[in-house]
């Protein structure tokens, strides 16, 4: 079918990986693959594919309803004599533009309907900002093509003491930095850099705690790894500390995803964690006791990867599912 024209089901026995799907109040499903952004009905019907970026990494909705999604521009928002362009070849587009050039990670906002509503270089806010050195002049003499790394932006969804509706938390793995910044004037509010390494998903506690998912992977002569074990690390604006919550959970289970990872603390205090490199999921109680976990294996025996995962828990979330199972009903009609 000519609209499922970017969608391979399988190539070479490869299955595409629907990424942090995102189920919205209708039962529609947002997700990525590759790079495109695609909405779907419950019947699985196609609504949209937004191929206007590389897509890449979260997907997240604001206060509106709008979805905020990490994308690398092409070409690239900076000047050629900065970065060049390396025009990729379409058909060998990879998830991170491999092939492309400099990786001009970019801030995305759509509508509901796929309509990019805002787009903003992130490397552009960094020059606007005064940090163009985090850029450019920390290697000794080589290009770094992805100095960035943008993987998760987190909408803020009200006004706080030390955030506003509408801003957003940032990311950005390279740098082994978040950013909390401000669209609607184009300013970094905060920035905070470490204890976490080439860190992952930023969720908002409360009105003064954000927690990180801390990979604590690190680059060493031979390569990437982790330094012992990831982490959830949660910073309190107020006290302007760093604590580890459960830290004797990912010890006893030995957690330890390279790339990527995801994590939620519930409103309860339980924690659940994907895995992401070896395709486990694990569900803690507050006490930190381990109430279930996942492993991702076929019938064939494989383990198989899995792709930032959600947990649905709360009464929204539960209604969405609820409609999702309802209009389903109707898709043979």
């Amino acid at each position: 079918v000519d609209e499922f024209k970017y969608l391979n089901r399988d190539n070479n026995n490869y299955r595409s990986i629907l990424r942090h799907p995102l189920l919205d109040k209708d039962g529609n499903l947002f997700f990525k693959r590759t790079s495109q952004f695609i909405k779907i009905s419950s019947c699985s019907n196609l609504i949209f594919q937004n191929t206007h970026d590389l897509f890449h990494h979260s997907i997240e909705r604001d206060y509106e309803g709008n979805i905020w999604v990490p994308s690398h521009m092409y070409p690239q928002s900076l000047p050629f004599d900065k970065v060049g362009r390396n025009i990729p070849n379409a058909a060998n587009k990879s998830l991170f533009g491999d092939g492309g050039g400099y990786k001009d990670d970019a801030i995305v906002k759509l509508s509901p309907e796929g309509e990019i509503l805002f787009e903003k270089s992130v490397s552009k806010i960094f020059i606007e900002n005064g940090l163009e050195y985090l850029l450019f002049s920390l290697g000794e003499r080589y290009f770094d093509d992805d100095p960035i790394h943008l993987n998760d932006i987190q909408p803020v969804l009200g006004d706080g003491e030390f955030w506003k509706e509408g801003d957003l938390f940032l990311s950005l793995r390279h740098q082994s930095m978040i950013l909390l910044y401000r669209p609607s004037t184009n300013k970094i509010i905060w920035k905070g850099a470490g204890p976490f390494f080439h860190q992952h998903d930023i969720d908002i506690i409360d009105d003064n705690r954000i927690s990180i998912f801390n990979n604590n992977s690190k680059a060493f002569i031979n390569g990437d790894i982790v330094d012992g074990l990831n982490n959830i690390i949660i910073y309190d604006f107020n006290k302007n500390i760093y604590s580890f919550y459960l830290p004797d959970s990912f010890q006893k289970h030995d957690v330890r995803t390279i790339t990527e990872g995801t994590s939620q603390i519930l409103q309860n205090g339980d924690l659940f964690i994907e895995e992401t490199n070896y395709a486990r999921t694990l569900y803690f109680n507050e006490d930190g006791s381990l109430r279930w976990t996942h492993l991702n294996r076929g019938d064939d025996g494989n383990v198989y990867m899995v792709s930032w995962s959600r947990i649905l828990y709360s009464k929204k979330d539960i209604n969405n599912v609820n409609q999702f199972l309802k209009t389903r009903e109707t898709c043979n009609e």
